[in-house]
């Protein structure tokens, strides 16, 4: 390493070595609301109860959307390889709770080491993992230089940089370019993130598509939210994984236009459960009714007379595929503000067409091939969205075409999860031997 390289992590060391008590007092804070951020506290500063292990195969997802895609893989690699333990981690509640499902006896699953010197090193000395893989956008400085001296390689797959993210990649180059080039392997999304990745030193060996593709919505919600879907009079429009401010848009809208409103049952989802009560209170003061799904049971939401002017509130993890089957038409959260927008690839599997607006650049590369697939319309605003989507459910058979052509988009681009596999192999083959 370079004699401004090792002065620039020196300084950046201090720094986040520094921070550590306000990391302790963000999460102290979260914890109110989320109880999960209060769990085994001080893994995240390299310090376990778990036994000394060693020979894993680490996935570090930092939160939802990465556990969904390394859920994807991991059920290829245990096929491949079923004697190899998985260490799994994370950065967010959500990701950690969702990772559960995907233990096995003789995995482990641990907070995401701060990005100091200490914890990294104690990290890597407890688990001793045999190759560590990064989902989608997770370089640490600490982390790549901890897995380089250690030998452990480090790779960065299903890897996607926005045009957003290299602008303030580059604004801390002397931090991000030696971490970027430290990576083992890089297997990018698409060709434009590879070219951005490459243009911060990154070694992409590899294009090999989105793993998002290759996640098969689960069968039984989707047969429970069709069915129920049938049962409705009116058809249902979902804002799904809403953010903030995207809520109260909606809500504005609706509250100007009662033709809208009484149109379609609408279902607000919000992307991040910390915020159900929230956005439960924000629907209560618009007047309206709210019909949670936590309260409804088995019977999913109902549509009873005097429900007409009914919000219905999706506060629950883990049932996406059903609250899409039941939709005719997603309105996709993240994009109405200056998010990035969330994963549309999901909405599709389940045949359910999207309404996007103008801020998609966290999946550039798949709402453009959504567009040209049909399978998704783009909106200036969320009032366009709106009316977009009420022209589809007002034309049931063009509502139909654009449902099978989400379905024929999502189908269309699998297969990145056994390339995936194929290229993870000389690394897994190798350290076994």
């Amino acid at each position: 390493m370079r004699l401004t390289e090792t002065l620039t992590l020196a300084l950046y060391s201090l720094l986040a070595r520094a921070m550590q008590p306000l990391l302790r007092r963000k999460l102290a804070r979260r914890g109110r609301s989320e109880p999960g951020y209060l769990h085994a506290v001080e893994e995240r500063f390299g310090h376990y109860t778990q036994p000394p292990g060693q020979g894993y195969l680490w996935v570090h997802a930092v939160s939802l959307g990465e556990t969904r895609a390394a859920a994807v893989l991991l059920q290829a690699v245990r096929a491949q390889w079923p004697d190899v333990p998985v260490l799994l981690t994370h950065g967010t509640a959500t990701g950690r709770e969702a990772g559960q499902r995907l233990l096995r006896p003789g995995d482990c699953q641990v907070w995401q080491p701060w990005d100091t010197p200490q914890a990294v090193a104690q990290f890597l000395a407890h688990f001793q993992p045999r190759v560590g893989v990064l989902m989608e956008t997770e370089v640490w400085p600490n982390l790549v230089t901890g897995c380089r001296r250690q030998g452990v390689p480090l790779i960065l797959a299903n890897a996607r940089l926005s045009d957003k993210s290299l602008r303030q990649a580059r604004q801390w180059a002397w931090l991000s370019r030696p971490a970027y080039a430290g990576l083992a392997d890089v297997w990018a999304q698409t060709e434009s993130d590879a070219q951005r990745l490459r243009s911060l030193g990154a070694s992409v060996s590899a294009v090999l598509g989105n793993l998002k593709f290759d996640a098969r919505p689960d069968p039984l919600q989707c047969a429970n939210g069709a069915a129920l879907k049938q049962q409705f009079k009116r058809p249902v429009v979902i804002l799904a994984s809403s953010r903030e401010g995207e809520e109260a848009q909606l809500l504005n809208s609706l509250r100007k236009n009662e033709q809208a409103l009484h149109a379609v049952h609408w279902l607000i989802v919000p992307r991040h459960p910390q915020r159900f009560d929230e956005v439960a209170r924000l629907m209560a003061s618009h007047g309206l009714r709210v019909l949670r799904r936590s309260a409804m049971g088995s019977a999913g939401f109902s549509s009873e007379p005097g429900d007409e002017s009914a919000l219905w509130l999706g506060d629950s993890v883990g049932e996406m595929a059903w609250y899409y089957s039941l939709a005719s038409v997603a309105l996709l959260g993240g994009s109405f503000e200056q998010l990035g927008g969330q994963n549309l690839i999901e909405a599709a599997a389940c045949a359910c067409p999207v309404v996007m607006g103008p801020h998609t650049f966290n999946f550039a590369d798949a709402a453009e091939m959504a567009l040209q697939s049909q399978a998704a319309l783009r909106a200036e605003n969320l009032d366009h969205a709106i009316a977009l989507a009420l022209s589809w459910v007002a034309h049931p058979q063009d509502l139909r075409m654009r449902s099978e052509s989400a379905q024929v988009f999502a189908n269309a681009h699998c297969g990145a999860v056994d390339r995936s596999v194929q290229a993870l192999a000389r690394f897994i083959d190798q350290r076994s031997a």
